[in-house]
């Protein structure tokens, strides 16, 4: 039940009436695997069919990362985009990311890029340098090359907490899937207004 202070009451928790609660509920967005969550996307139908997609995935934390891909994959197909018309490239770790997306993004061959990978917080400040970089460059070639450069990068605090973001073990919901259609999305909207 929901609770509440009343003004005067400083300190002390009030249980909202029942019926108040049931008025204050708001029904979940649904998630693209239905898991339940007031988080996920509101999704429409979106026809992904001849868009060209490239995915750069870490091998670094790589039972998450490739998780993450397969979960991509399934959202881009889910979308109608071809296999054919799908290209992961690996790459050691996420600093390494960046680069690899820009190498794919001159090749004037790619609608958009999926950045996909995985840093968990260890005990020194490396964790907070590597992610300020990949988020700083995926941004950058969002704003440089004009396309959709979908950012996959989790940034998590420990193992578990990446698992489940990553669906690993039936846990959670698979981040990868939205990032899979938020990439159709995003090369849709270019096309529909940059032609």
């Amino acid at each position: 039940c929901f609770r509440f202070e009343r003004p005067g009451n400083r300190g002390r928790e009030t249980a909202l009436p029942a019926r108040m609660a049931e008025k204050r509920k708001l029904d979940n967005a649904p998630n693209p695997d239905a898991a339940k969550s007031i988080r996920g996307l509101d999704l429409p139908t979106f026809n992904g069919a001849g868009l060209k997609i490239a995915i750069v995935s870490a091998r670094w934390n790589s039972i998450v990362c490739e998780s993450l891909t397969q979960g991509c994959v399934e959202g881009m197909k889910a979308c109608g985009v071809a296999a054919d018309d799908i290209v992961i490239e690996y790459v050691a770790g996420s600093y390494e990311i960046p680069f690899a997306a820009q190498v794919l993004l001159e090749t004037k061959r790619f609608d958009g890029v999926v950045c996909i990978g995985c840093l968990v917080k260890g005990e020194t400040m490396h964790f907070e340098y590597i992610s300020e970089a990949v988020t700083q460059g995926i941004m950058n070639l969002n704003l440089k090359y004009n396309t959709p450069v979908i950012y996959g990068i989790l940034g998590c605090l420990n193992e578990e907490q990446a698992k489940a973001r990553a669906g690993v073990d039936g846990a959670g919901h698979n981040s990868g899937k939205d990032w899979g259609y938020t990439v159709v999305e995003s090369c849709l909207l270019k096309k529909k207004y940059l032609k």
